[in-house]
């Protein structure tokens, strides 16, 4: 029949069982490495890299939903993912939560699905507002940070941080995402060693008709690709 098995940890394995309509579905079973099998088509011998990794992810919206998913498929090994927000339907045009998500708590609904993904990925989670009273605090376990906060005041604060008080520890930002405009726009700038932007510097949510999904998520990919860079040592 084709089943194909998974090896989850010492106690959890699944199997994919193939039935007569070619339809997969999951049922307990013992079975190959599943860690190795979700990791076998990334960059080769970068997952013991990968899994060593920590990252904190600041905000949980059409940047961060996404990052974070992107990040948990590449099999980063521990993620830390805050925000205060509860999952809007407005949301659902651009950030990574499903249907049943509205009403739920942001990061709750992220774990939860990161789970569904790769369970090899530790997420913590911290349903807070990011403050310039507890960003020392946040961050001071990761070495790569990522920004992805709609609020510019709380933006520059995270930034100005990191780079006055946390030399060493890498951050990349964004800005510039919304609208419709040329998708080539969004670039990567280095502007310094430790210091990223991705987007195209200009195009704020304010200024333009709208944000949708295709844009926010080039914009996610520029900084989940960059935080990858870091992470095996490719960067520029």
């Amino acid at each position: 029949m084709n089943n194909k098995s998974f090896f989850i940890d010492d106690k959890k394995e699944i199997v994919l069982e193939k039935s007569k309509n070619n339809i997969y579905k999951y049922k307990e079973k013992v079975g190959k490495n599943f860690l190795e099998e979700i990791s076998k088509r990334n960059i080769e011998n970068s997952l013991e890299k990968l899994q060593k990794a920590k990252v904190c992810i600041l905000g949980a919206g059409g940047l961060g939903s996404n990052i974070a998913e992107m990040l948990a498929r590449s099999s980063v090994g521990y993620l830390h993912i805050v925000d205060f927000d509860l999952v809007e339907i407005s949301n659902l045009n651009r950030q990574s939560y499903f249907l049943e998500d509205v009403g739920k708590i942001k990061v709750e609904a992220l774990k939860n699905k990161i789970k569904k993904i790769n369970p090899f990925v530790k997420v913590d989670i911290e349903n807070t507002k990011i403050t310039d009273n507890n960003i020392g605090r946040i961050i001071k376990d990761e070495n790569i940070i990522v920004e992805a906060v709609d609020d510019a005041k709380t933006k520059a604060m995270i930034v100005n941080e990191i780079l006055e008080n946390h030399t060493t520890k890498y951050i990349i930002s964004a800005s510039g995402m919304a609208g419709l405009e040329n998708s080539n726009n969004i670039k990567t700038k280095k502007i310094n060693n430790n210091f990223y932007i991705s987007g195209d510097g200009y195009t704020d949510f304010e200024n333009y008709s709208g944000i949708m999904a295709p844009r926010v998520m080039i914009c996610a990919g520029h900084q989940a690709n960059i935080v990858l860079r870091i992470i095996l040592e490719k960067e520029d």
